[in-house]
């Protein structure tokens, strides 16, 4: 791996913790709305599969360490562990499916693109769904209705502004020397 890729790694890593840090809490769900999709898609986008997965990870590692990474600034694996938790190991498939869909066409469209970032979304829906259920208590339209509907409007927002970002971003990178590492 290349000094450069590392680099992106870490740029890409930091901007996911920034992004997580623009915290809107809801009072009726232990999961916040977060910034977090928007980086984690560019993470896929500009990074590939493989080290957009690593950044992803590299980021979970930090905040399981206890650095304030994650929403509202808090750290520690309780928040892996806790009602919101799946949400975000859901990243993990999610940012790999991304960054491999990105890899498959050379010029990727906003819509295709969108769809790549909306694959991510599901990952994390799929995680973050069945650990607040199993958290919380929940059955399964309990855990749709704290962890799912209420945030579809601004995700749905969010794929648009990092589709839109990340499509642009792509194309203005020089030819030959695509975003995603070989």
């Amino acid at each position: 791996m290349s000094l450069r890729e590392l680099n992106r790694i870490a740029l890409v890593t930091a901007l996911i913790a920034v992004l997580a840090r623009l915290s809107i809490p809801l009072p009726f769900s232990p999961v916040p709305v977060t910034g977090q999709l928007i980086a984690v898609s560019l993470a896929g986008l500009l990074l590939g599969g493989k080290n957009g997965f690593l950044a992803v990870l590299a980021y979970l590692l930090l905040g399981a360490a206890g650095a304030p990474v994650f929403s509202f600034g808090l750290g520690g694996p309780g928040i892996l562990f806790g009602p919101s938790g799946g949400y975000l190991w859901g990243f993990l498939p999610g940012v790999f499916a991304c960054g491999k869909m990105i890899e498959m066409r050379q010029n990727p469209g906003f819509a295709y693109t969108s769809a790549a970032i909306l694959a991510c979304l599901g990952c994390a829906y799929l995680a973050g769904t069945l650990q607040l259920a199993l958290v919380m208590g929940y059955n399964l339209t309990e855990a749709l209705l704290a962890g799912v509907l209420p945030f579809l409007p601004a995700d749905l927002a969010k794929i648009a502004l990092a589709a839109a970002a990340g499509t642009r971003v792509r194309k203005s990178l020089p030819p030959g020397r695509p975003a995603p590492a070989p």
